[in-house]
């Protein structure tokens, strides 16, 4: 099990743990290819620029007192063997901790939710729709198995949707939110797509004509 790789780092925030002052830590690597990421440079397993775990730690603890929580963010955390080592020391070090994640990998979720305190859920889409929107046979069928894990956990969540430009219509959305609601989610929140930045323009802009 190795260190965590970690391509980037946000010191402080107010809006990726609500009601907490948080650290970001952003994981290197995602299994998918969604063409609207804004986090191109987080897709590679490995990147050009990591941050040294070590420095990471270090980093924290000399926010101990400042800061209330810490984020696992990516990317896709679960991606790494080494996140659960890793959500295990910050939670020593007296932070809560938070995960975002998208669902990818539902046994490696279930054996990091006894570790965290709160999970922002990303569902992309119906089940169905998913391959078009990650690129990846079979995505949809993973990311709503982990939505059921997360809802009998009883962790603190929130499910979100960032919506396919193209896909973001009512027609497209209320059939998404009322599924949603049918598995158990309360409080669906649906994202505005950021447009700069993103993975592959080129392909959201087809899908959105």
């Amino acid at each position: 099990m190795g260190q965590l790789r970690v391509g980037g780092l946000t010191p402080l925030t107010t809006i990726d743990y609500p009601g907490e002052l948080a650290a970001v830590i952003y994981c290197q690597g995602c299994p998918w290819r969604c063409s609207y990421c804004h986090n191109g440079h987080l897709v590679p397993a490995r990147g050009g620029e990591t941050i040294p775990w070590a420095a990471v730690l270090a980093f924290l603890k000399a926010r101990r007192g400042l800061l209330d929580a810490v984020v696992f963010s990516g990317g896709e955390p679960t991606l790494q063997s080494g996140l659960g080592a890793a959500m295990g020391t910050v939670r020593e070090l007296g932070f809560k901790v938070g995960l975002h994640t998208a669902g990818p990998y539902p046994d490696r979720l279930e054996r990091v939710l006894h570790l965290v305190d709160w999970v922002g859920l990303d569902i992309k889409a119906l089940p169905e729709d998913y391959a078009e929107v990650t690129g990846v046979a079979g995505s949809g069928l993973r990311a709503w198995a982990s939505l059921r894990l997360l809802l009998a956990a009883g962790v603190a969540h929130e499910v979100r949707t960032t919506p396919l430009p193209g896909r973001d219509g009512p027609g497209d959305l209320a059939p998404l939110t009322r599924r949603l609601s049918e598995a158990g989610v309360v409080g669906h929140r649906i994202q505005t797509c950021r447009t700069d930045n993103m993975l592959d323009p080129g392909r959201v802009a087809s899908k959105a004509a």
